[in-house]
């Protein structure tokens, strides 16, 4: 597999996971009362935490695995249900936070919105998954590395404009593109078991 389509692999799986469109009502109903500076503060802290969080995994996971003693294969089946539930998830609709979550002390930048809206179960086994292909080639490695950037300044943009997003698209048109995210992460998700089978079988 190419560098380049590695890379976009990578980008539009994680893409879909973490729903950078989807995010936008649940940081807009996390950050309620809170002044401009502040969300563009929450914004960076969250896209940094959820960033940091996927590069440890992608540097460490293999080394879990080995110490575990999970098959590649494995852990792709086991990623692919946890990626359909994910797009299950999707597809029914996003959560809202409950009020008293809203009302807590606890900075949200770190929780819920680092993790686990962000990095989540998904994004992780993903990451794991991409990590385990790229096989440690310098062509893998440094287009895992990028498309885990992209993914998550793609998210920042989506949260620190996502007062004028909201007013341009309106809630109607940021639950379509969730959906469509839903549908996108399923077959992503079912061709993840698939290629685990193929491997088993080879």
């Amino acid at each position: 597999m190419s560098g380049t389509r590695f890379f976009v692999e990578a980008f539009v799986t994680m893409f879909v996971i973490m729903d950078p469109p989807g995010v936008i009502p649940l940081f807009l109903a996390y950050t309620s009362g809170r002044s401009p500076l502040e969300r563009r503060r929450i914004a960076w802290q969250a896209a940094v935490t959820a960033f940091c969080l996927i590069v440890v995994f992608a540097v460490f996971g293999q080394a879990i695995l080995a110490y575990l003693h999970v098959e590649v294969a494995a852990m792709q089946i086991a990623g692919g249900l946890l990626l359909l539930l994910v797009a299950l998830e999707l597809l029914r609709g996003v959560s809202q936070p409950s009020s008293e979550s809203m009302r807590s002390n606890v900075n949200v930048a770190l929780v819920p919105l680092g993790t686990p809206l962000l990095a989540g179960p998904g994004a992780i086994v993903a990451t794991i998954v991409f990590a385990q292909q790229a096989g440690g080639r310098p062509g893998g490695i440094l287009a895992l590395g990028l498309a885990i950037a992209a993914v998550h300044l793609v998210l920042w943009v989506f949260m620190r404009f996502s007062v004028s997003i909201i007013r341009v698209i309106k809630e109607n048109g940021v639950e379509l593109v969730t959906r469509i995210a839903g549908l996108l992460l399923s077959a992503l998700a079912v061709q993840l078991i698939i290629n685990a089978i193929r491997a088993l079988l080879a």
